[in-house]
């Protein structure tokens, strides 16, 4: 399983939209509850956030490579959460 890291702000709407939307997608398909992602709040991790390069949240990377920036709608993150299964 491929590893996955979401950069996000705990204050943003697109932001809980997004974490939503992993939790519901996580409930509906029992094949997606293994995937573990990586949280995390880039105004409490700083340090690691500046590594990264990415301008908007919430901010997807599987494998270090990103799959998707700013705001996102259920589908998206699916597909992103299957290509961690890869």
């Amino acid at each position: 399983m491929k590893n996955v890291k979401i950069f996000y702000l705990k204050n943003c709407p697109f932001c809980k939209k997004a974490i939503g939307y992993i939790d519901a997608l996580k409930a509906q398909h029992p094949e997606l509850a293994d995937v573990k992602i990586e949280m995390i709040e880039e105004s409490e991790q700083a340090d690691v956030a500046n590594a990264f390069d990415y301008y908007y949240v919430p901010t997807f990377y599987v494998d270090g490579v990103k799959e998707h920036e700013g705001g996102i709608y259920p589908e998206e993150v699916e597909k992103i959460l299957r290509k961690a299964l890869e």
